[in-house]
């Protein structure tokens, strides 16, 4: 072989490697610039949701329907505490995740009731159901199949609620609480579905907690007119609602505030956009545009793997918070355990921490006891008297003194 058949081989060699590596750097880079499709693409259930078995439904009367509930008597006066938690469950080969399922169970056990039930376990007696959740799947996306799944989900929630109030008794005072766009969504529901119309219920709310889920203002027009936001720390059988992005998250920003569903006053799912919505800052827990600084953040936590009444040593001081456009807009935590990890799909999942535990702890328990003196305090008021009935007066005949 001549010399220059030698270099003009090597050189063939060279280019076809060269070759080679440009397309695997360009089938790399499409792979990460189209990371969120091809991630929604391998959680698709691919069967249309007329056609889908739903796994078999809770029955709330058993104790393993419950990821959480009192284990003896509930103590007299004390109040209980209804969390939905958040999304557990991806997606793959359901529409709806089986609500005994073990890989669920284990998540929900060790990180969503630690970080979202975990500051009311002070406050009242927790009960968290298990329910038919949504996959992360029918969130990214509003397709009629996915929102078939997620009225079924809510249709377990709104059985367990009414197990739940029956439980409770009809005098007990109690706390909701609805973590991300799937909890905050099915909470939310019930408020208007059961709390709201019905006074003799309305009236023992302490308040509900609907976290990282939209709450659109125009609902407080109608279905939620009878239980307004809470405009202030001091205000009682009202609705807390925030959900926090930094200034760097827009892709999250436009996940909440455009493209999520939630409740129209007629009951239905319809897109958040165009729509206000409500913010209260939970550092100064009013429902203000103020800038509220870091030095009165309580503190957050990671409180992943604590048990029933542990309690996490909270990072205060971590984040300032204002209320922008309906969104809550925070600093960058200081701490890299309340930063939000990078993951696909993270735009719509729950962070495995919880930037305002020690808020959340400190105001359930000064609402629960504003609502425990009102209570005492209304029930020393006497009975409201019936509506006054029209008496017919039969003609008065005089009397013959003879």
């Amino acid at each position: 072989m001549s010399a220059n058949a030698g270099t003009i081989r090597r050189w063939t060699v060279r280019l076809l490697l060269a070759g080679v590596a440009v397309f695997l750097i360009l089938v790399a880079l499409a792979a990460w610039i189209m990371r969120d499709q091809i991630f929604q693409t391998m959680l698709d259930p691919r069967v249309p949701y007329q056609t889908y078995e739903p796994p078999p439904a809770p029955d709330y009367a058993s104790a393993d329907a419950w990821a959480m509930r009192p284990e003896a008597e509930m103590e007299d006066g004390r109040p209980a505490v209804f969390v939905v938690h958040p999304t557990t469950y991806e997606g793959g080969e359901h529409w709806n995740a089986p609500h005994d399922r073990p890989q669920e169970a284990e998540v929900v056990a060790r990180l969503s009731l630690p970080n979202w039930a975990g500051p009311f376990d002070s406050a009242g007696d927790i009960w968290a159901p298990r329910y038919r959740q949504a996959s992360l799947y029918t969130f990214m996306n509003n397709r009629e199949d996915s929102v078939q799944a997620r009225l079924t989900a809510y249709q377990d929630v709104r059985r367990a609620f009414d197990r739940f109030l029956q439980e409770a008794g009809p005098d007990r005072p109690f706390i909701v609480v609805g973590v991300g766009q799937q909890g905050g969504m099915h909470a939310l529901g019930a408020l208007m579905g059961r709390v709201a119309p019905a006074p003799t219920i309305r009236e023992r709310l302490a308040a509900a907690y609907i976290i990282d889920a939209p709450v659109p203002l125009d609902l407080f027009a109608g279905p939620l007119a009878d239980l307004p936001p809470c405009e202030s720390p001091e205000d009682i059988r009202c609705v807390i609602a925030w959900a926090a992005a930094t200034p760097a998250e827009t892709a999250r920003v436009e996940a909440l505030m455009e493209r999520a569903m939630t409740w129209t006053a007629d009951g239905e799912l319809a897109p958040m956009e165009g729509r206000s919505n409500l913010c209260v800052n939970p550092l100064s827990w009013a429902r203000t545009d103020d800038y509220a600084p870091a030095r009165l953040h309580r503190g957050g936590a990671a409180a992943e793997g604590f048990d029933p009444g542990e309690t996490p040593s909270p990072l205060s001081g971590q984040t300032g918070a204002q209320c922008e456009n309906g969104v809550l807009m925070i600093e960058r935590p200081r701490s890299q355990t309340l930063r939000r990890p990078d993951r696909l799909g993270e735009d719509r999942r729950e962070p495995p921490f919880n930037l305002f535990y020690a808020d959340m702890e400190m105001d359930a328990g000064r609402r629960a006891a504003l609502l425990a003196e009102a209570l005492e305090h209304e029930r020393t008021y006497a009975p409201e008297l019936p509506e006054a009935e029209p008496i017919e007066i039969d003609r008065v005949i005089p009397i013959d003194p003879q």
